[in-house]
């Protein structure tokens, strides 16, 4: 071969891959040896294919949380660096499927297919990408739409002791989201595979797993996949909302994924901190919930919202990581035992639970009917402790108190069952009018189920009137008082042909 022949000759590519050694497992932290040009979030491939994360150094060893089985990974094993951070694919083939911390299904659906592929270790998006919040998400809740009013892109902390009807909430939220055009995930970490059953259950029977996406990484997973499944479903949620898309998502909890990160730490040899845990929990938490928010009509124009749950104990809010994320939020909905034991369901204080996103996301009939609920109620609470310390009460206060057990059955709502809007506005706005507190307790109990079905079947005019407003004109007041009182006057005369 002459010198032309030669220089025009294709040089054949070789792919160059930098390759370490296993020298230790333990609890799913793997020390490699080599690797000398990998960094932080990269991922490594150990021989067995199954895959690793990079996640600290030391003068020696790379360190690499295994994503997997870590049984598969054994002393003496090669590991491959693959030149790419960790992503995820997603896409709306998602929608109605369970999956694992890594995308994967496990719901036995078959594989899930998707062209589209997001890091999930993403920055949040900056001030200016950003736009006021003004729309209000529907919990279908009685007491949170009226008196803690949730906006599109807003995080909320729900906080409570555990088996108190947190993750009630955060369920019944998603259910109301139905025909709203509202993209739900549910983010399952480090719970009982039981108790993640019963949600199944709940959702599928009210047909809410249509819209939603479970992210699922139970107790029996690593804590790596379990430190995993949040970012996970904040990057399935901001797919969504980068395509003008409303979502919803629910942390459930983060004081296990604080658990988990404090394992991972320990194990990694990271020095800890107050309580155990690293010091940059606060960091871990706090760029996880950035990535809520409602975005300009230039950067997709959606929003999305989050519900972490996080547990106390014995209602302490004061630990380490519940006055963490407090600070993070942008205010907390408090389950509080006394209330829960006293049967008053769902149990939210209404004294420590606050949104600061206000009243300004509510439609004008919200805003009317729900002025002055919170301070009436903290009235009611303040004179039921003068009464079971036996003071004697004026007739001015025992009025008060009447009304103020009218307010505290009409707040009550079983789980699973979320009103609409029309219905809330319809059932204060005859609690305004001071009508209910004028009839027996089984009575009321009776109007608050079925007056919305009997306007509903005898004046659907006047639901629709306020499907469209969403604010009480003067003809919507005429006709909410004429049915309120036809139908109050029936239920009488069923009692009294019943006695």
């Amino acid at each position: 071969m002459d010198r032309n022949e030669r220089a025009g000759a294709k040089i054949p590519l070789v792919d160059v891959q930098e390759v370490g050694i296993v020298k230790e497992v333990r609890r799913g932290i793997a020390k490699v040896s080599g690797l000398p040009s990998c960094i932080y979030g990269q991922l490594v491939e150990f021989s067995s294919g199954t895959k690793g994360l990079v996640t600290g150094f030391n003068p020696h060893e790379v360190l690499v949380i295994v994503l997997g089985d870590e049984g598969n990974v054994s002393i003496g094993d090669t590991t491959a660096a693959i030149s790419e951070l960790l992503s995820i694919p997603v896409g709306n083939g998602y929608l109605g499927r369970i999956v694992n911390s890594l995308g994967e299904p496990i719901d036995g659906k078959g594989p899930i297919h998707s062209d589209v592929n997001m890091p999930v270790f993403r920055e949040a998006p900056g001030v200016m990408e950003r736009e006021p919040i003004c729309d209000q998400l529907l919990t279908g809740n009685k007491i949170i739409d009226l008196t803690i009013p949730i906006g599109k892109g807003q995080r909320e902390l729900i906080i409570g002791d555990r088996q108190t009807g947190k993750s009630s909430i955060a369920i019944d939220t998603i259910i109301n989201q139905k025909d709203k055009n509202v993209i739900c995930i549910y983010c399952w970490i480090g719970g009982p595979q039981s108790a993640l059953k019963k949600v199944l259950h709940a959702l599928n029977n009210k047909g809410a797993l249509d819209y939603t996406i479970i992210v699922a990484s139970p107790a029996d997973r690593s804590a790596a996949e379990q430190y995993l499944a949040p970012y996970t479903a904040a990057v399935l949620g901001e797919y969504f909302m980068n395509s003008r898309r409303d979502v919803f998502v629910v942390f459930d909890d983060l004081t296990k994924h604080a658990w988990m990160y404090r394992q991972m730490s320990l194990l990694l040899e990271r020095s800890p901190g107050r309580e155990a845990y690293p010091g940059d929990i606060f960091y871990i938490h706090s760029s996880l919930l950035e990535r809520a928010g409602k975005m300009k009509a230039e950067k997709g124009g959606g929003s999305m919202t989050f519900f972490p749950i996080v547990e106390t104990l014995q209602g302490d809010i004061t630990g380490y990581i519940q006055t963490n994320l407090i600070s993070i939020t942008d205010g907390q909905i408090y389950i509080n035992s006394a209330l829960f034991r006293e049967g008053f369901k769902p149990a939210i204080d209404m004294g420590l639970s606050v949104s600061r996103i206000g009243n300004k996301v509510q439609c004008e009939a919200i805003k009317e009917v729900s002025k002055g609920l919170r301070l009436e109620y903290a009235r009611y609470r303040e004179m039921l402790r003068l009464t079971r310390l036996r003071t004697r009460l004026s007739d001015e206060a025992l009025v008060q108190m009447r009304r103020g057990e009218t307010l505290q059955e009409l707040l009550k709502q079983p789980n699973n069952q979320p009103i609409c809007l029309e219905e809330e506005i319809m059932l204060f706005y005859v609690f305004r009018r001071k009508i209910l507190e004028q009839f027996p307790h089984d009575l009321q109990k009776e109007f608050s189920a079925g007056f919305f079905k009997y306007v509903s079947d005898n004046d659907p005019a006047l639901i629709g009137m306020l499907k469209g407003r969403h604010e009480l004109t003067r003809e919507i007041k005429a006709s909410l008082d004429k049915s309120a009182v036809y139908f109050l006057k029936q239920l009488s005369a069923k009692k009294e042909v019943r006695q």
